[in-house]
């Protein structure tokens, strides 16, 4: 009587450029083919749930997570999407009140015993056995009605880690303790006394408990997040296939994580000590730890070229990488932007995030290729009056019957065969194909045929930016403007 919660709300700052605002890391294939949320719901092949997982995430996202989950063929029970980050505890409670909805519509015997799974959509667990093993454990904690935290037995003093302290033994069996208490980062040397007592764990941010346990604990802790969580569910709106939350409501809940809110203060909390193989992939250091490297200790992705470098993370996107007499660092290439970071300074790479978002750089937020329902488009050059794009309609697809005040739009089919709508007239545009769309013309582009559509675009006029777009018509529910 399991239901996954799969938390999608992080901006993975640290792997910038890699993951931007518009695509986090849990939406890119960092350690495998797949992404890294789609690892965490397949990681979950072979535990037996009573409904598919619920991913909470923000509305930015939503067609992406959507379209990822189908790529896998799994349909969530619910796609929630926040409108504003309020952390772990909100997420968490609006989760546990539709999990006791769903368990409540499928037997309403069973609706108090509806155990959720709470998982960061963004961490690594390379033994899966292991990793099956804990949530059998944590599950039978779960029905004895406590809140169970995992773990991570540590292999060395890190820094970048909150501990979880263990107490005594529960039921006897050394697989659950108590929690003791909850530490934040430590400095170097009061790690290595952690590492040293063995009682301490990494705090993995996984959790498992009742449903209705939680907004027990949190009624009594927090009652104000509870009662403005139940609001905000209570008075959203269905949108496609997407539950979206009272904006208004929701925007006055406090931001706390499920650590503060209720783990820290409830004296139902254990821990289940694991070791699974487990990294949160939270800097490009901790991606080349777990990487596959050669024989110099190297972690490559893409065309790179290395010689005499050692103990290096070098990642190519788009050209040709070459690097000579490098030790210890990390270089990371997009079609955009380029990292060359130290990787003992790889924990600070947010600072030139946040130092781009000062400035206004879109570098900061927006990946070189940008991902709509519809597909994808990236920007191939621009100037002050004109820009040229590259964009992909995947079959069946189209996008909104739109407008544009400053720009017009000059479209060259490349792959496929695409309908054109420009005023009232419709006609198909097959490969090498050409039309124009005048600056104020109603217009929407769409694919009709089996394979994806591409097409190049270039836009000429006063402003050229993606929020010069008036929407009429539009099969993905978005408002008028982008």
């Amino acid at each position: 009587m399991i239901i996954p919660v799969i938390l999608s709300g992080g901006s993975g700052t640290r792997l910038w450029p890699l993951s931007r605002a518009q695509r986090p890391k849990q939406l890119l294939s960092l350690v495998s083919d797949a992404t890294m949320i789609q690892d965490t719901v397949s990681r979950l092949n072979g535990i037996r749930f009573l409904a598919p997982p619920i991913v909470v995430c923000n509305e930015e996202h939503r067609f992406m997570i959507a379209e990822q989950m189908r790529e896998i063929n799994i349909e969530p029970s619910a796609i929630i999407l926040e409108p504003f980050g309020r952390n772990t505890a909100p997420a968490v409670a609006i989760s546990a009140l539709k999990a006791g909805e769903i368990a409540n519509k499928l037997d309403s015997n069973i609706a108090d015993d509806a155990v959720i799974l709470v998982l960061p959509a963004d961490h690594v667990i390379q033994n899966t056995e292991a990793f099956h093993h804990a949530v059998d454990i944590g599950y039978k904690a779960a029905l004895e009605n406590k809140l169970v935290t995992f773990g991570i037995i540590p292999d060395s003093p890190e820094t970048g880690y909150g501990y979880i302290k263990a107490g005594q033994a529960v039921g006897g069996s050394e697989e659950i303790r108590a929690v003791e208490q909850f530490v934040e980062k430590p400095d170097r040397q009061t790690a290595e006394s952690y590492i040293e007592q063995g009682s301490y764990y990494w705090n993995s941010g996984m959790f498992m408990f009742k449903a209705s346990e939680y907004l027990s604990e949190l009624e009594q802790y927090n009652s104000e997040m509870l009662s403005i969580s139940q609001k905000a569910l209570e008075k959203g709106e269905s949108d496609l296939d997407f539950i979206r939350l009272n904006k208004e409501i929701f925007e006055t809940c406090p931001s706390d994580s499920i650590d503060y809110a209720v783990m820290e203060k409830t004296t139902k909390s254990v821990v289940v000590p694991v070791d699974i193989g487990w990294n949160d992939i939270g800097s490009w250091t901790a991606l080349w730890e777990v990487g596959e490297s050669d024989e110099s200790g190297n972690v490559t992705h893409g065309d790179v070229c290395v010689i005499d470098s050692e103990n290096s993370y070098i990642h190519s996107e788009n050209r040709l990488v070459s690097v000579v007499g490098v030790k210890d660092h990390v270089i990371v290439e997009t079609p955009d932007a380029v990292l060359v970071a130290h990787k003992d300074s790889a924990q600070n790479v947010k600072d030139v995030v946040d130092k781009l978002k000062a400035t206004k750089r879109k570098e900061a937020l927006v990946p070189h290729k940008v991902y709509r329902p519809w597909g994808t488009y990236e920007c191939i050059d621009c100037e002050d009056r004109f820009q040229a794009k590259r964009i992909m309609v995947k079959p069946g697809a189209r996008l909104s019957l739109q407008l544009h005040h400053h720009r017009a739009e000059h479209w060259i089919v490349v792959k496929g065969t695409a309908k054109v709508t420009c005023g009232e007239k419709e006609f198909i545009l097959a490969e090498n194909e050409s039309t124009y769309i005048p600056l104020g013309e109603k217009h929407r582009l769409e694919n009709t045929g089996k394979i994806p559509l591409e097409i190049i675009e270039v836009q000429t006029g006063s402003y050229l930016g993606e929020d010069d777009i008036v929407r009429f018509d539009d099969v993905y529910g978005r408002k008028d403007n982008s």
